[in-house]
This record gives C-alpha cells, sequence and structure tokens, in this order.
C-alpha cells in the first residue's frame, strides 16, 4: 500500500511564489503584446530613428521665408 503523500510547507510557498513570478511575466508580456499591435495596427507615419536624413525634415525656402 502506498503512503499518503503529505506536501511539506515549502513546497507550497515555492509554488506561491512560482505562480506569482509566472503571473507577473504573463502580464508583461500581455503588455508588451499590446503596445505593439497598437503601434502596428494605428498605421500613420511610423518612422523610427535611423541616423538618415529625411527630406520631409528639411526645411524649404519657402518655410523659411
Amino acid at each position: 500500500m502506498a503512503a499518503p503523500r503529505v506536501e511539506h510547507e515549502l513546497h507550497t510557498r515555492r509554488y506561491s511564489r512560482n505562480l506569482g513570478v509566472g503571473l507577473t511575466l504573463a502580464f508583461l508580456v500581455c503588455i508588451v503584446f499590446g503596445l505593439t499591435y497598437v503601434k502596428i495596427t494605428r498605421g500613420g507615419l511610423n518612422e523610427g530613428f535611423d541616423h538618415v536624413l529625411r527630406p520631409e525634415l528639411v526645411p524649404t525656402q519657402q518655410e523659411s521665408n
């Protein structure tokens, strides 16, 4: 006959801690996914800082007068 297994108090605390860390990581992943989704679907002007001169940012002669 198998003896009933009694879970040690240390395992209960470790499970609770692991559950908290797992839920925190899942929450952070959801935030990053949500921000990425909104940024991609919003469209518009999505130009990043890529160290390249962009012609639309150079003032023209009409704007400087």
